[in-house]
Order: C-alpha cells, then sequence, then structure tokens
C-alpha cells in the first residue's frame, strides 16, 4: 500500500492534525501488533492514513486548557 497521497491533496482540513492523527493511530496499531499491518508489509503510517482518510477511525483535538 502507497501513502494516500492523492487524498492528502484533496484534504480540506488541517494537514497537521491529520499527520499527527495518522502517527499516533500507527503507534496504536503497532502496540497490539494489529494483524492489518503485517498484511499490509509493515507500513503501519500508510494504513492508519487510509483508515482516517477512509474514516473507518476518527480523530478529535482535546482541549489542554484542563
Amino acid at each position: 500500500m502507497i501513502f494516500p497521497l492523492e487524498e492528502l491533496v484533496k484534504f480540506d482540513g488541517n494537514v497537521y492534525e491529520i499527520t499527527a492523527a495518522a502517527s499516533r493511530r500507527a503507534f496504536q496499531m503497532a502496540k497490539v501488533n494489529d494483524p492489518e499491518i503485517e498484511a499490509n508489509e509493515g507500513k503501519d503510517v500508510c494504513v492508519a492514513a487510509k483508515q482516517l482518510f477512509g474514516e473507518k477511525v476518527t480523530y478529535r483535538v482535546e482541549d489542554s486548557d484542563n
């Protein structure tokens, strides 16, 4: 699987946020040894980005003013 650059170009939100979300999701998947990563030759960031752009998973920005 290749990183979905077409989706990134079309993305109209905050690119930094979606990049940080993909990184965090990839970390989560690696920690639990998600089989989807193995099926995609260990390309965890690509899998995470595809999940985010495909809205299989969502993210939210937490307010840090707590």
